[in-house]
C-alpha cells in the first residue's frame, strides 16, 4: 500500500527558508510523478512543484526561482526547498504522487493539477509572517 508522510512545515518570517520532506513507501512503479500542492484558507488547492521519474521538474510561476523540488531515490524522499518565502506562501502543503502512466502524460499542466494525483500526504503547515 502506498503511503506518503510529509513534514517540515513551520512558522518563519518573510525572506526565510524552509525544507519540506515527504517519505514515500509501498510503490515499485518505474514511472511516476510526485508533487507538492498547497491550500490556503478559503482557497482552492493548487500545484506548486513536481518532479517525474525522468527527473523533469515543473514549477508554478509564483514559486519559480524560489522553490526547488528534488527526490532522494535512496531514501524514497521527496523534498521541497523553499527560499525567499513570502506571506502569500502561507498554506497547508501536501505531497502527492501518481504512478504507472506514460511519462508523456505528465505535461506541465497535468503535474500542477490536483486531479492528477491519487496518493496524498496528510499535509504540513507553512506560515510566513511579514
Amino acid at each position: 500500500q502506498v503511503q506518503l508522510v510529509d513534514s517540515g512545515g513551520d512558522s518563519v518570517q518573510a525572506g526565510g527558508s524552509l525544507t519540506l520532506s515527504c517519505t514515500i513507501s509501498g510503490h515499485t512503479y518505474s514511472t511516476w510523478c510526485m508533487g507538492w500542492l498547497r491550500q490556503a484558507p478559503g482557497q482552492e488547492r493548487e500545484g506548486v512543484a513536481a518532479i517525474d521519474s525522468d527527473g523533469k521538474t515543473t514549477y508554478a510561476d509564483s514559486v519559480k526561482g524560489r522553490f526547488t523540488v528534488s527526490r532522494d531515490n535512496e531514501k524514497n524522499t521527496l523534498i521541497l526547498q523553499m527560499n525567499s518565502l513570502r506571506p502569500e506562501d502561507t498554506a497547508m502543503y501536501f505531497c502527492a504522487a501518481d504512478f504507472a502512466r506514460p511519462l508523456t502524460y505528465y505535461s506541465r499542466a497535468k503535474v500542477l493539477e490536483v486531479g492528477t494525483y491519487h496518493y496524498w500526504g496528510q499535509g504540513t503547515q507553512v506560515t510566513v509572517s511579514s
